[in-house]
């Protein structure tokens, strides 16, 4: 696991965009009116439940952003599996730059670490069957990298980045193209290396295997007919179960032989994780 963000992610204009919708023309008025402006306060971020951790790297940038000196001691690590109440940093700094920033250090770090902590269930939960998780494009838009890191960092692997890395044909594709064959012919005449087909029938398969699709999307298909699908393509391209996953179903699913699995719920529906900032004067 790496626990990294890509090196092609803009950590610093991400920060000054988040701190510019915060503080507006004006300001922290409160920090402002309230702290005397040499206060100095140190600080624990700790986790209320037990969470997988993602993001710290992004709240130190917060930190330091408004106040280049302060002092941050990491205490874990991103993709680490925490118990309730552990402390993630500790930091100490000037007052008014440290409560400023603390809002969206967290919103940042909780949404994150929500996301890599869900799919760590998830990733639990077919641990054995030899299926690998993957994550998708529903994500918030502006965030899918670092959405898709968090998934990295609970255990999943990314799919496609955009839709600029692979070609994905689904039924709407087929339906405009005329068909699963024609529409497998035309991203090969593309020059499309990487072609993934949706297929929702069994009688899909071939025709999909034989115009040159190198991945099967089984959808929505319960776990008796991913079994006759996967005896089907009899490993000649990976293939991928997706549609209506959830962690009551995703073992059985996992078990019908798939290569992956992919859930959608990860970025669209994992909650925050319950991570606060606590303040004492020091």
């Amino acid at each position: 696991m790496n626990a990294a963000l890509p090196e092609t992610f803009d950590i610093p204009a991400f920060v000054a965009a988040t701190l510019a919708e915060d503080l507006g023309t004006i300001g922290d008025i409160t920090s402002a009116a309230v702290i005397p402006a040499d206060a100095r306060f140190t600080g624990v971020m700790d986790s209320r439940d037990p969470i997988v951790v993602a993001g710290l790297d992004l709240a130190e940038a917060f930190f330091r952003t408004l106040d280049p000196d302060v002092r941050i001691e990491r205490l874990v690590q991103d993709g680490q599996q925490v118990a309730a109440g552990t402390e993630l940093l500790r930091l100490e700094g000037a007052g008014r730059a440290l409560l400023t920033a603390e809002r969206s250090a967290l919103n940042t770090v909780q949404h994150l670490s929500g996301i890599a902590t869900m799919t760590r269930a998830y990733v639990d939960a077919i641990a054995g069957t030899g299926a690998i998780l993957l994550d998708t494009r529903k994500t918030i838009p502006g965030l899918r990298v670092l959405e898709k890191y968090a998934t990295r960092m609970g255990g999943a692997q990314n799919h496609r980045m955009g839709l600029w890395d692979a070609a994905m044909i689904k039924d709407n594709h087929v339906a405009v193209a005329g068909g699963v064959a024609e529409a497998v012919r035309r991203a090969k005449a593309a020059g499309i290396a990487h072609i993934i087909v949706e297929v929702d029938r069994i009688d899909q398969i071939e025709p999909a295997l034989a115009a040159g699709a190198t991945h099967l999307l089984l959808d929505n298909m319960p776990p008796a007919t991913l079994r006759e699908a996967v005896a089907r393509v009899a490993g000649r391209v990976p293939t991928e179960a997706s549609g209506g996953v959830n962690l009551e179903t995703i073992r059985a699913i996992a078990e019908s032989g798939v290569s992956y699995v992919s859930v959608g719920r990860l970025t669209q529906s994992a909650p925050a994780a319950d991570i606060g900032l606590d303040f004492a004067t020091a």
